[in-house]
């Protein structure tokens, strides 16, 4: 029996799906984190005494943690694949320009949209409405009516309208580097937001809030 050769569009596509169910068990581990004391990755498992807490689950936690840097290296991995897998798409899709004669904005039509959809949709998950002078939010670049389309691992193909899978990913990712990318008016930026302590409240200095409509 002959088995179809897969093409490198399809592999990016059954390597998305991968990196869904992926983000998906990092997200259940961080709902762990998150319902124990919102404990993150940093948080202390000891008392001031010395001795563990007692008002959460310390085994839990530490196997959350565990079990979320691993799926986090899958995941840079996986991400790698894919980076490598849609060069290739380009490739192929300029071959098949060069020999069909196809335009190149025919062939970008065909073979690169739905990739690049499903890869980086560009649709707003929520605003920001407020940024507090010398917050993080502020140094990443956020303003006031900035639309967040990609928040880390959060886009519209997963996000699940609600703002506490936003959270839990920032308690997660304490001191560490989160891309964004953000609308602001006809732009399309990138920027990276460091949660982290500082001398106001919260990791982020910034207020979000669900747009009226989520288009999906």
């Amino acid at each position: 029996m002959v088995v179809p050769k897969t093409t490198a569009k399809e592999e990016v596509m059954r390597l998305m799906a991968d990196k869904d169910k992926l983000e998906k068990s990092i997200s259940d581990y961080g709902d762990i984190l998150s319902a124990n004391d919102n404990v993150g990755m940093s948080g202390p498992l000891i008392d001031a005494e010395g001795y563990p807490r007692n008002d959460i689950d310390v085994y839990q936690v530490r196997q959350a943690r565990q079990q979320i840097l691993c799926l986090q290296n899958d995941h840079k991995k996986l991400m790698s694949e894919i980076e490598k897998l849609l060069h290739q798409v380009h490739k192929e899709a300029a071959d098949e320009e060069n020999s069909a004669g196809m335009s190149s904005k025919a062939a970008a039509i065909s073979l690169e949209s739905p990739v690049e959809e499903t890869i980086s949709p560009l649709n707003v998950i929520v605003n920001v409405n407020l940024v507090s002078p010398g917050s993080p939010a502020e140094d990443a670049g956020l303003r006031i009516g900035d639309g967040i389309i990609q928040f880390g691992s959060i886009n519209s193909k997963n996000f699940e309208n609600n703002l506490y899978q936003i959270g839990a990913l920032v308690n997660n990712m304490e001191n560490q580097r989160i891309a964004l990318k953000v609308k602001r008016t006809e732009q399309i930026l990138d920027m990276i937001l460091i949660p982290k302590k500082w001398s106001g409240r919260g990791l982020l200095g910034c207020n979000i809030v669900l747009p009226e409509t989520i288009e999906r």
